[in-house]
This record gives C-alpha cells, sequence and structure tokens, in this order.
C-alpha cells in the first residue's frame, strides 16, 4: 500500500485571485514583506498497490482525468509505502 501526496496549483500564466486575496490579508496584518501567494490544493490519498510504479500510474491517472483541470493546473506527487 502506497500514500499518495498530491499538490495542485495553478499554471504560472494563470491568475490567482484566491492568492491575491490571502496576500491582501496578510498585508492588512502587517506582513508587509509578502511578495506574492499562490493558493492550491493538497491531498492525501491511499492506494492499495503493491509496487510503486504501478501507484504512481494510477494517482498520474487520476489528476488527469479528474483530480486536476489541465488547461489551467499543474500537479506533482510524492508516494511512500505505508503499512
Amino acid at each position: 500500500m502506497y500514500l499518495a501526496k498530491v499538490y495542485v496549483s495553478l499554471r504560472s500564466t494563470v491568475s490567482d485571485p484566491q492568492g491575491l486575496t490571502i496576500q491582501g490579508g496578510l498585508h492588512q496584518l502587517g506582513f508587509e514583506d509578502i511578495v506574492s501567494v499562490r493558493a492550491g490544493k493538497y491531498m492525501e490519498i491511499k492506494i492499495d498497490q503493491d509496487t510503486e510504479s504501478e501507484a504512481a500510474r494510477q494517482v498520474e491517472s487520476m489528476c488527469d482525468k479528474l483530480l486536476t483541470n489541465p488547461i489551467i493546473e499543474e500537479y506533482r506527487f510524492e508516494l511512500e509505502p505505508v503499512d
């Protein structure tokens, strides 16, 4: 079994209104040194597979088919074995 840690973020060419709102809020709280904020999504998915390569193939397929919008988002993931 593997634990997939999936990180999804907007492509650098896509405007991030949520990140801008967070940045504005941080500035209002006195964190003036903040230059930019990009918001994203984080997911943990347990996969019952025997091999890391098959688990990775499934995570890539999930990301491509459901978890991300490939037009505006990109993703990366880490796999770690779990008991």
